[in-house]
């Protein structure tokens, strides 16, 4: 019998992909969201976390951006 579980495919760069494992074991059990970890740049994650991940990804990027001081 054939098991199906409906998740959200996400590709990226490695960096990106380690953050997002990281995110993803700094959690309890029961909210952890990762479904299959695929190779270095593929994951398969739950539907409900993309959105909880894209803003995590932003919120990253505008703490480590540079703006030059005017």
């Amino acid at each position: 019998m054939v098991n199906s579980t409906k998740g959200q495919f996400i590709t990226c760069d490695i960096p990106m992909a380690q953050f997002i494992v990281n995110m993803n074991s700094t959690l309890p059990a029961s909210q952890k969201f990762i479904i299959h970890v695929l190779d270095n740049t593929h994951l398969f994650v739950q539907p409900h976390a993309a959105e909880m991940i894209r803003s995590a990804i932003s919120e990253f990027r505008d703490k480590i951006s540079y703006e030059k001081p005017a």
